[in-house]
């Protein structure tokens, strides 16, 4: 008798709901789908996923597998996935426009999305499931087909119908951005920091003047006819550039914008497909300013553009896995005048470091009109870190005391403003407690946010991983205690925001 025997009957009845199976096995009963005489359904045995279909027709055929008592079992590979994406195109990465709420989910281990997708599911909101940079790539060892495989894979698992997204986060070389497009991804998120001088801030009035004049005469033009001691409603209030102004921004943001119409006419608009195309200005020194958020929409449009959400640097910290940090009066009068510009040019406003900042989040949901993207990423990673803590205490205590110990490497990444002196040692927390202690406490937070890349890729002496493979068998083992965790976590994200 076929191992997978209980799960064909289940599929040759036309139904996966209450069936017994044995102990080894899990069935996710909503991903059982239909495709002509073909009857597909995603399993787990023995702690590795599978598709098992049975019947016949393109479905059955196409799929990679080996036939087991009448059935083909398929692996959750690549091709498998473009396979699935064939047949069921709900399993698609989509683009949204700018008229729906959408939430950035980086899953940086690839096992997140089903449970991001039970949390969002019934919200008036859509999820980026896949997003990710190349950073984080980098330092998670994964790629950009393994991204958008999980995701595709999740969606399949539950069933999930309302669509989904894919962000190349934070691309700034073409051929990544090349590379993205190319695998499907439907939103991109130009990181314009490269472009942006940082420098100007620094310079005097006098020194930026003759900077200034040092760019070409057709440039200086173009700005000064366009902008120089105009005045132009916006958000409902005017915005103004005199000579000082004009030229600050000129010098800071013109070859960024030079650098979003070359990515525009170049990708964007030869992708053949609707991408969701976002703006970031936010890698700055110092918060966006008004007229610069408004000279930057004004130019992008006026050269052909259209975008899907734009990222400026608000005033604050918005540092990685805790709440947000400065003055909230103050954030607010500024969000409004952000808001407010991006409404008027039709696109949405981005937040990104978006995690858990629960203070603003009610103020960005108001005065976005619910139309907004945030990204959010290092507290699904904290989640799971939360799940290993609660039920794996030991593993817990050696990634603490090597995070700890490789704090410093981490911040070559992120900036941060952690004070370890804070975190409480770990030969005072009872097992028990080390989940409440440490993962609701902002500095013990960010010490383990920061260092996930450097987790997951410690390795012994041996070259075995000292971490990870661990980690990981005890997610899997954990899958539902994980995804609760999500659904709590994300879910305050999203009942803050109105969502």
């Amino acid at each position: 008798m076929s191992t997978y025997q209980p799960i064909v009957d289940a599929l040759q009845k036309g139904s996966v709901d209450g069936i017994e199976i044995p102990a080894s096995f899990k069935v996710y009963p909503h991903s059982f789908a239909e495709s002509g005489a073909v009857k597909i359904v995603l399993v787990k045995h023995e702690a590795t996923k599978y598709l098992v279909s049975i019947g016949s027709g393109p479905l059955f055929d196409e799929l990679q597998g080996e036939i087991e008592g009448g059935a083909k079992i398929s692996p959750l590979t690549h091709e498998n996935r473009l396979v699935i994406n064939k047949f069921f195109d709900y399993t698609v990465p989509r683009a949204f426009g700018t008229q729906v709420a959408t939430i950035g989910l980086g899953d940086r281990l690839g096992i997140a999305s089903p449970g991001h997708i039970k949390t969002v599911k019934g919200h008036d909101i859509r999820p980026i499931l896949a997003q990710q940079s190349i950073r984080e790539l980098n330092l998670t060892g994964r790629d950009y087909k393994q991204v958008v495989d999980a995701a595709c894979f999740a969606v399949f698992q539950e069933g999930y119908k309302d669509g989904f997204g894919a962000d190349g986060d934070h691309l700034k070389v073409e051929a990544d951005i090349e590379l993205a497009l190319g695998l499907g991804f439907t939103m991109l998120t130009l990181d314009c920091s490269e472009y942006i001088d940082n420098s100007i801030e620094g310079l005097s009035a006098d020194e930026q003047a003759d900077k200034y004049a040092q760019l070409p005469e057709a440039t200086r033009n173009h700005y000064e006819n366009r902008y120089l001691n105009e005045s132009f409603q916006v958000a409902g209030s005017s915005v103004t550039f005199d000579k000082a102004t004009l030229i600050k921004n000129v010098l800071i943001y013109g070859p960024a914008v030079d650098f979003m119409e070359h990515i525009y006419n170049t990708y964007i608009k030869n992708a053949g497909r609707e991408i969701d195309f976002e703006i970031s200005i936010d890698e700055t020194a110092t918060p966006t300013d008004p007229e610069s958020h408004f000279l930057v929409a004004k130019e992008l449009y006026a050269r052909g553009l259209t975008i899907y959400s734009m990222a400026p640097r608000f005033i604050g910290e918005f540092q990685k896995g805790i709440d947000y940090i400065g003055d909230i009066a103050k954030f607010e009068e500024e969000l409004i005048i952000h808001a407010g510009i991006a409404d008027d040019f039709g696109y949405k406003l981005s937040i990104h470091s978006g995690s858990d900042k629960f203070s603003v989040f009610p103020l960005i949901g108001k005065h976005t009109k619910g139309r907004f993207h945030i990204k959010t990423a290092g507290t699904n990673w904290l989640e799971a870190v939360r799940t290993v803590a609660k039920v794996k205490p030991d593993l817990y205590r050696k990634m603490h005391q090597y995070a700890l110990d490789h704090f410093e490497e981490a911040t070559v990444y992120y900036h941060v403003t952690t004070d370890l002196s804070k975190i409480v040692p770990l030969n005072q927390v009872a097992d028990a407690d080390l989940a409440d202690v440490y993962m609701n406490e902002n500095n013990a937070r960010q010490v383990i946010h920061i260092t996930y890349g450097i987790l997951l890729q410690a390795k012994d002496a041996q070259g075995n991983s000292l971490f990870k493979d661990e980690f990981f068998s005890t997610l899997n083992e954990q899958e539902d205690a994980f995804e609760q965790s999500l659904i709590s976590h994300i879910g305050k994200h999203l009942e803050l925001l109105g969502k």
